[in-house]
């Protein structure tokens, strides 16, 4: 993937799990996506193209933690497509993990996309504050 994946997009997910995926988003994943969970209680998208590469860096784990960090990541990952609305269809249990029930928040973080339910994110939106903001920075010397 050469373009960064970026931007907070809003939506609304239907009773049957179907969403309209962001079309930037969308476009930069490409015509199929994989979709799992994630350890911040979203969901995250990945190219197929970095999904292989997310492959390559977890056959290289060993132990019984590592294990059960591909075990759960491949249990509940997805090959979806978008419909000609440009809408995905997120799995009842998926649905469940990241508490998707009607309004959604999908970003884009770097090499993938998280999809979110919006009162979920904004509240871990506010808990890195400004300053935590400009620490982290420094950090890395922006």
């Amino acid at each position: 993937m050469s373009q960064l994946l970026m931007g907070t997009y809003t939506h609304t997910i239907d009773a049957k799990g179907r969403m309209a995926f962001p079309t930037k988003l969308r476009e930069q994943l490409g015509d199929s996506f994989v979709v799992t969970v994630d350890t911040s209680g979203c969901l995250s998208a990945y190219s197929e193209e970095e999904w292989q590469t997310v492959t390559e860096k977890l056959r290289a784990l060993a132990g019984a933690a590592a294990k059960a960090a591909v075990r759960r990541l491949y249990a509940n990952a997805v090959q979806v497509e978008p419909d000609k609305q440009g809408r995905i269809l997120i799995p009842k249990g998926l649905r469940e993990y990241a508490a998707l029930e009607h309004d959604v928040t999908v970003i884009g973080n770097l090499n993938h996309a998280e999809i979110w339910d919006s009162a979920r994110y904004a509240e871990q939106d506010a808990k890195f504050s400004d300053e935590e903001l400009a620490a982290a920075l420094d950090e890395i010397c922006f």
